[in-house]
């Protein structure tokens, strides 16, 4: 068990440094991916909102139109 933490660790002098490098920028990548979802979804959130409001607003106005005198 105890070579095993020893592996996991990063101070392991035993893991080569390309290795090392490596995991820092795959772990930067998915910062970077993970930074995009959350953009994307709050701009499919405003995007979804902003459809909604419109319509609403060709509903309004067709229930406008249906109630007017002929």
């Amino acid at each position: 068990m105890a070579k095993a933490l020893i592996g996991y660790m990063n101070s392991d002098l035993r893991t080569p440094a390309r290795l090392v490098a490596e995991n820092d920028r795959l772990r930067a990548r998915v910062g970077e991916l993970e930074a995009l979802v959350l953009r994307l979804s709050e701009e499919n959130d405003r995007l979804t909102a902003a459809q909604a409001a419109t319509l609403l607003d060709i509903e309004a106005a067709s229930m406008h139109q249906e109630m007017q005198p002929a």
